[in-house]
């Protein structure tokens, strides 16, 4: 069997990195976080359109030194935090529009999975969309990247293990 590579994708404050690590866990395997989220924590929140590509350039780099590991062990999955796929939905919220270097994107992602935003929305000094209304246009953009782009998805809805269980769920069907 082939490494399969399952993604969180969406706006923030949904539960994808809690998601995401603890899917990485039960699969036994390793987890590329996202590095946006460090990139910020080093520079702050003002991200350039030309800081986006750059960002999206070392994820594409940390999810391919994640893979070749991930290959070399016989592992049968890799999770990603997110993507730079996610990074082209931040250049359109942030800056309205994408660099071209995001219609470049390589198809790297067997599955998104995209947690709604039905959780309470967190201010953890790094996030910007708090708002309802913004929340929801932040979604619509993400779901229209991925079907711009004709990449499998699932919506991921509930709270705490309920969340968890149809993460589970979205895998098992996706994949048997």
């Amino acid at each position: 069997m082939s490494l399969r590579t399952i993604c969180f994708h969406g706006p923030e404050s949904t539960g994808k990195s809690t998601l995401a690590a603890r899917l990485a866990a039960h699969l036994g395997t390793e987890l590329v976080g996202e590095y946006g989220r460090e990139w910020c924590e080093a520079n702050g929140t003002y991200t350039s359109m030309a800081d986006l590509v750059d960002i999206a350039t070392e994820h594409l780099h940390r999810i391919g030194e994640a893979r070749a590991r991930a290959e070399a062990k016989g592992a049968q999955w890799l999770v990603l935090d997110t993507d730079p796929v996610m990074t082209a939905v931040w250049a359109e919220m942030l800056h309205g529009n994408q660099h071209r270097f995001f219609g470049t994107l390589p198809h790297i992602t067997d599955l998104y999975l995209v947690p709604d935003v039905d959780l309470r929305w967190v201010e953890d000094g790094l996030r910007y969309f708090g708002d309802p209304d913004i929340r929801r246009r932040f979604m619509e953009l993400s779901l229209q990247e991925l079907d711009r782009r004709h990449l499998p998805y699932a919506m991921i809805r509930g709270k705490d293990d309920a969340r968890f269980a149809n993460v589970l769920k979205a895998v098992r069907t996706q994949f048997g």
